[in-house]
């Protein structure tokens, strides 16, 4: 790690620069140099952009998607001489200091001291490149362990270095034992108890998806197994007390309870696939790494879901065609919050909100049940067609408005870029915001690397396919050889062993399908590559390749799937 005392105007005793936008070169640089040490691939930062960098400022705090895109670029710093890097020694006692002084630094002005852990931390210079902007200065004259809590993104070796170079002392041995005493909250200590066959790609919040294989065993994922996407911890929602606020339109605010929610207004049923933006992100990792959660092909489920239509009840607040003329957007916040009271928000097109056959539902039901904790309970906007960061968990407010929402996730994520396009020169304002989601399949059965008899002759092949915006897929390829020759997989839209369901009407195709194709072992082949690919009914077709889709995000990853799987000969083959 590049060591602080080698950036000499962030010493502990220059001068201080308090304006976060108005950064000297030397400071930028020194920012630029002590982020991309912590980076986690193998790119190298060639210089400092000051307006890039400050954008690259804004957002740690934010959220876990594009939080360490933004906060942690991904370039390692330079490489420097094994002779001129060298680890501080801490070869002299710190002053013992009291609470009570650590309190009187609570200001740019007096300083900003915070305690860690029996330390105590002279941060001021600091303030102005934290990636969370001033939501660092909360802890000011206090604890962090409360506020890191919150974001498991601290609890890393390379961030605990970065706050020793920041120590000036020891907290007083009865201010430590008065600190023990006080338990430290954490604020994921009330989240729900996952299924244990989740595949946990972030603990805190908590991120898994379900193993692929029991992923394509049934038409309706049961909500145990169904993906969890939590961008911050699971609020504790109280259904008798809750209430749901719309706000925007000619009626005024209109507020409903639960139970008005379900007795005001005709319940109807949908079944509808959500993916999450990052689906399959791993495959683009490979190519070149990307930022945020590691995902496999599973952040995609389907599920029956129960609940007023979000268009019955705009009109009771009294939407009318009028509205459309000013109004653009239908913004969602959720009632899950940061450490500053920020909650999770998005926005959809108001066409799509209040479209007879947008099917936008205000759901309490999953599965026939009442939604559970980590899907949304009591309430949350099912969008279906449309990427899950949109279909807004424990939903507290809808307003209607001329603006999309502002939200960190709708403005500075879950947008897609140009390959050419690096956390340099990314300019997040001159992409849109995703809506829906491009034709998308993937191979469940056989998973890759997995091992096939020769003696079983033939080889059984499943995955699930699903296009965004209601388009039903109406093909699914798959190929042994790597895409040399081709089959038709049968694809069914129920569970195995019912009969299939009626046709979905045009442009209200929801729910993915499942499909499973029977081939023949090559007889002389001694590995398959396996390879699967999907069309809907507008004749979109899934990219052969992942490199020309590649993103600094990693989202909107649709290549074809691809595993491949070994032959093993028979023992007693002669």
């Amino acid at each position: 790690m590049l060591l602080l005392r080698r950036c000499h105007s962030l010493t502990r005793f220059g001068p201080l620069n308090t304006q976060r936008h108005q950064l000297t070169p030397a400071v930028v640089l020194c920012a630029v140099r002590l982020w991309s040490s912590s980076s986690e691939d193998g790119g190298s930062y060639q210089r400092a952009h000051g307006p890039s960098w400050r954008h690259g400022l804004a957002g740690l705090l934010a959220g876990t998607g594009a939080v360490l895109a933004y906060g942690l670029h991904h370039h390692k710093a330079e490489q420097q001489d094994s002779s001129t890097v060298q680890t501080i020694e801490k070869t002299s006692a710190f002053p013992i200091i009291s609470q009570e002084e650590v309190t009187t630094h609570r200001s740019l002005e007096h300083g900003i001291w915070v305690t860690f852990k029996g330390g105590v931390y002279d941060i001021t210079k600091f303030v102005a490149m934290h990636p969370g902007g001033d939501k660092i200065l909360l802890a000011a004259g206090g604890a962090l362990e409360p506020f890191w809590a919150l974001y498991a993104v601290h609890n890393q070796e390379h961030v605990l270095e970065m706050l020793s170079e920041y120590k000036v002392g020891e907290l007083s041995a009865e201010d430590v034992k008065k600190q023990k005493t006080i338990k430290t909250s954490d604020p994921y200590s009330t989240d729900p108890e996952r299924h244990p066959a989740l595949h946990i790609n972030n603990l805190k919040p908590f991120n898994a998806e379900p193993p692929p294989e029991l992923l394509s065993d049934s038409f309706i994922t049961p909500s145990a197994i169904f993906f969890k996407r939590n961008h911050l911890p699971v609020p504790q929602v109280d259904a008798a007390s809750y209430q749901l606020h719309i706000e925007g339109l000619p009626g005024g605010v209109l507020t409903l309870s639960l139970e008005e929610l379900k007795t005001r207004f005709p319940k109807h049923t949908i079944t509808a696939t959500l993916q999450c933006a990052g689906n399959r992100r791993s495959e683009m990792n490979k190519v070149k790494q990307v930022k945020g959660l590691n995902w496999g092909i599973a952040a995609i489920s389907n599920a029956t879901w129960g609940g007023a239509r979000l268009r019955d009840v705009l009109l009771a607040a009294g939407y009318s065609p009028d509205v459309a003329q000013r109004a653009f957007h239908v913004q969602f916040e959720g009632l899950d919050k940061d450490v500053t009271g920020t909650t999770y928000g998005a926005s959809i097109p108001l066409n799509k909100a209040v479209n007879e056959e947008g099917d936008v539902l205000l759901a309490y039901e999953m599965n026939g049940q009442d939604i559970p904790p980590d899907h949304g309970y009591p309430v949350r906007a099912v969008v279906p067609g449309t990427v899950g960061a949109r279909n807004v968990k424990w939903l507290g407010k809808i307003i209607v408005s001329a603006e999309e929402s502002s939200s960190h996730w709708q403005q500075n994520d879950y947008k897609g870029f140009s390959p050419g396009t690096d956390w340099d020169t990314v300019d997040f304002k001159s992409a849109p915001a995703i809506q829906e989601l491009p034709i998308q399949s993937a191979i469940t059965v056989p998973t890759d690397g997995a091992v096939v008899d020769r003696s079983s002759e033939e080889v059984t092949v499943k995955g699930y396919a699903w296009s965004g915006g209601g388009r039903e897929v109406v093909r699914v390829d798959v190929s042994l050889d790597g895409g040399k020759t081709w089959q038709v997989a049968q694809m069914r839209s129920s569970e195995k062993g019912q009969a299939p369901g009626p046709s979905p009407p045009p442009g209200r195709a929801w729910a993915w399908k499942l499909w499973e194709v029977t081939a023949p072992l090559p007889a002389e082949a001694q590995e398959l590559e396996i390879v699967c690919k999907a069309v809907d009914n507008s004749y979109n077709m899934q990219p052969d390749t992942v490199p020309p889709i590649w993103n600094l995000r990693g989202v909107l990853s649709n290549a074809w799937h691809r595993v491949k799987v070994e032959i093993r000969e028979d023992d007693n083959e002669e």
